[in-house]
């Protein structure tokens, strides 16, 4: 019997069948949408900042979309941010604590602290308007009642950098930067006081601080008759032999007749204590230099003038001129407070205590004029003619400075008043 075996093949049909799905509608809130996006918005903070300031008036908004203003933030003010939030237009927006909102920009706000510092112990010069703060923190600052005056030198103990700049310590509290002078600025004031006070026709003021050369002065180039201010120049040429060594302190000059009979020399009636005719005795330099600086002597400055300048020759002028700049005529005499103040000055630079500077420290006119109020040495010529009345100088503070004021129909309180003020300032 034929087995025969049958396969049933059963066909399998796969049908689709209806379920309910699982998944739903994700939607980012505006937070979330920002950080997505953030590197968008790099110019924008992404948290609350410490210590927040504003560079500029900025407007606060009533609402969260920024659509209606509520008032002001100003810089410096105290701001108190409460929370971070992103609006409809998915801008990053700060809740400051009274419910108002203002835009995260980095570009209007700023985290108002010290990025960095570093001790020091330098001096400075106060600037003018500098202000001096309680704090270099903008918002936590207030002025101090107590302010070193413009122009005055302050030590720094530390300087720091904020966002609104650089800030130094002084004893006071803290200063910007912008209002230190690493150079002496005392000139800049002597000039306002003297551009305020005495820019009169009949003054010639010129002024030098010796250390910087910084210079200040009103009219100091206006021509007068310097009467004995010029016998200065006289002196300088004395003194200069003197450094050369081609003249000693002890050699000696014969007073003849002849010392007064050149052009340029002082009529020897005048000012001094010599004989005023001829003696045809000898007087050492040394002795010379006292009568002329200490007497303001006219023969002794003659026979010095005869001997030492060759009656002005023409050697005399070219080393005059290259001090002045220009000529001072010693025939006529006329001259300019800056060229007299040029050869104080040059004097100072030949020898700061050289025999001539020395002589005119102590003088028979140091209680009046530049001198009467210094409290400091000082060497000083004047010079008295007509209604002129002169004094040149140095004053030996502990930045010298040369001073030469000339003045016609003025008092020698008049000269004083003028010293005095630029003494307060330079001493």
């Amino acid at each position: 019997m034929r087995k025969v075996i049958l396969f049933f093949v059963t066909s399998t049909f796969f049908m689709t069948t209806p379920v309910d799905s699982i998944e739903k509608d994700f939607e980012l809130s505006n937070e979330g949408q920002f950080q997505l996006t953030s590197p968008i918005y790099s110019d924008y903070y992404d948290r609350i900042p410490v210590n927040p300031n504003v560079y500029e008036t900025l407007k606060t908004f009533k609402d969260i979309n920024l659509t209606e203003t509520a008032g002001n933030l100003q810089p410096n003010q105290k701001i108190v941010i409460s929370d971070f939030k992103v609006n409809d237009q998915l801008q990053p927006v700060f809740v400051l604590e009274n419910g108002t909102f203002i835009l995260a920009s980095a570009a209007t706000i700023f985290e108002d602290k010290i990025q960095s510092s570093y001790l020091t112990k330098d001096t400075f010069w106060l600037e003018k308007n500098a202000m001096v703060m309680t704090s270099p923190i903008g918002n936590e600052a207030k002025k101090v009642s107590k302010t070193p005056a413009a122009f005055s030198q302050v030590t720094v103990t530390e300087f720091v950098t904020t966002p609104r700049g650089d800030f130094a310590k002084i004893a006071e509290g803290w200063v910007s930067t912008e209002y230190l002078s690493a150079e002496d600025n005392r000139m800049e004031k002597v000039q306002e006081i003297l551009s305020q006070k005495y820019n009169q026709a009949d003054y010639g003021i010129y002024v030098q601080q010796l250390e910087t050369g910084i210079t200040a002065g009103v009219n100091e180039d206006k021509v007068m008759y310097s009467a004995s201010t010029a016998k200065l120049p006289i002196l300088y040429m004395v003194q200069l032999q003197l450094n050369d060594g081609t003249i000693k302190l002890s050699d000696k000059l014969k007073y003849t007749e002849a010392v007064h009979q050149f052009d340029g020399a002082y009529k020897p009636e005048g000012a001094g204590s010599m004989p005023k005719k001829a003696d045809d005795k000898e007087y050492t330099i040394g002795e010379l230099i006292q009568l002329t600086a200490k007497k303001s002597d006219n023969v002794a400055s003659n026979i010095l003038s005869y001997y030492l300048t060759k009656e002005f020759n023409d050697t005399y002028y070219r080393t005059l001129d290259a001090v002045t700049k220009t000529r001072w005529e010693m025939t006529t005499r006329d001259a300019t407070a800056k060229q007299a103040g040029l050869v104080m000055a040059a004097l100072y630079n030949l020898n700061p205590n050289g025999e001539v500077l020395e002589a005119l420290s102590n003088t028979d006119f140091d209680k009046e004029r530049i001198a009467k109020n210094i409290d400091v040495k000082i060497a000083h010529k004047v010079g008295d003619a007509y209604d002129f009345r002169h004094d040149v100088a140095i004053v030996y503070t502990d930045s010298p400075y040369m001073i030469a004021i000339f003045t016609n129909n003025k008092s020698y309180n008049d000269i004083t008043n003028i010293s005095d003020d630029v003494y307060a300032v330079l001493k």
